[in-house]
């Protein structure tokens, strides 16, 4: 008898986090995983230490301090055109991959069906096994990575709980477009299913590309839990400062979840949080200004590498096409090129259910300073040299 629990066996460690290990082990450039190699903001550090020194090191209120969720409610309403109550409609939580799960474990019975747009964030997968839903995949497709509404509407049914819409959108980098997000809200009413949003992204996006909240949408206030976090915009990733918004019923469920996941967020952290929350609105205009900068160093290197890339129109990676370069998969391009090339990236076919579509495509991060990305162009520049020898030995 196995002393470990099916649910265990049916899902993969993160390979993301797998490629960071072994990109540590040859020294190489992390452009796997979505970390900042920058400072946060000085404002947010010294808010931190200031709670710290004033002794905010116990248990907070287990859906987060009152001020907190005041700020996040505030910035729902200016930011996301979403009215809420931060007293009953706002949960903070321990970074947004736990918002997700609490979410799906407060909607779901054994054998809803939850339906995922793939590729996805790698955490979708398992969220699904531990949660107990079933999954059912719509296929975004390339070039603009946009999705087939009769595909959506054809993946729906009476047993389907929630749609997952991750905007913008990570792997790929699309942002949703309001008559995108109108199509999802149209089969949502119809099937009478729930929306789950992760909109961790929603500061960083390019080329006047907005971001629209599923949940501001006419008849959708009412079936959306939104989730968003500080962890990408204010580039805190280690604080796992997050939040979940959604109407009364479905917050009283998630905070159940969330307190036995969890009890609460880190308290000291929380008054950092209310201090980023009040950030003017320069800081977001020069946080998209400072990414698109990024993206286009790297977009450049990795053309110059010889890589085909979708230039995204939100977040902060890029997919690249390696189908013609000769090797024999994804994992084993992404495990040359970090061992022989100094340059980390995450293979593509772990943001799919079926691997294969994803053998083509690799991810890498531009969340890293300038200096970071240009030594990586150069290491990248190694890249012709790479494909040369792989073809002929082969």
């Amino acid at each position: 008898m196995s002393n470990v629990s099916s649910k265990s066996s049916r899902f993969t460690e993160s390979v993301i986090r797998g490629m960071t290990r072994l990109c540590e082990q040859h020294g190489g450039i992390n452009l796997a995983q979505g970390f900042p190699d920058f400072p946060a903001p000085a404002e947010l550090k010294e808010a931190a230490k200031r709670a710290i020194d004033d002794d905010f090191n116990q248990y907070a209120v287990t859906w987060g301090i009152r001020e907190l969720r005041q700020a996040i409610a505030a910035k729902m309403g200016r930011y996301n055109g979403v009215a809420c109550d931060p007293e009953t409609e706002v949960t903070v939580t321990c970074g947004s991959t736990e918002a997700m799960i609490a979410a799906l474990l407060a909607v779901v019975n054994p054998g809803d069906e939850i339906v995922i747009f793939e590729p996805f964030y790698e955490n979708y997968g398992p969220d699904a096994v531990i949660s107990g839903a079933m999954p059912v995949y719509v296929t975004l497709q390339p070039p603009n990575f946009g999705f087939d509404p009769a595909a959506l509407r054809a993946a729906c049914s009476r047993s389907t709980k929630a749609i997952i819409v991750n905007t913008p959108h990570n792997p790929s980098g699309h942002v949703f477009l309001r008559e995108e997000l109108e199509q999802i809200a149209a089969v949502c009413q119809e099937f009478g299913c729930l929306a789950i949003t992760d909109e961790i992204y929603e500061y960083i996006t390019y080329d006047g590309r907005p971001h629209v909240s599923l949940a501001s949408l006419p008849g959708m206030r009412e079936r959306t839990i939104t989730i968003s976090g500080l962890s990408k915009t204010y580039s805190v990733t280690g604080w796992r400062l997050a939040y979940a918004v959604a109407p009364p019923p479905l917050t009283a469920a998630v905070r159940k979840m969330h307190d036995f996941l969890t009890v609460g967020a880190p308290h000291p952290l929380q008054w950092a949080g209310v201090r980023a929350l009040n950030l003017p609105e320069d800081y977001y205009r020069n946080l998209a200004i400072a990414y698109a900068e990024r993206r286009d160093l790297l977009s450049n290197a990795l053309r110059s590498a010889g890589l085909p890339i979708f230039v995204p129109e939100g977040a902060y990676y890029i997919l690249a096409d390696i189908s013609a370069l000769g090797f024999g998969d994804d994992v084993e391009f992404c495990h040359r090129l970090v061992r022989e090339a100094g340059v980390a990236a995450v293979p593509g076919s772990s943001f799919y259910h079926d691997p294969e579509p994803g053998r083509r495509w690799v991810r890498f991060a531009f969340c890293k300073r300038s200096e970071t990305l240009r030594e990586a162009a150069r290491r990248l520049a190694r890249l012709p040299a790479l494909v040369e020898g792989t073809r002929r030995d082969r």
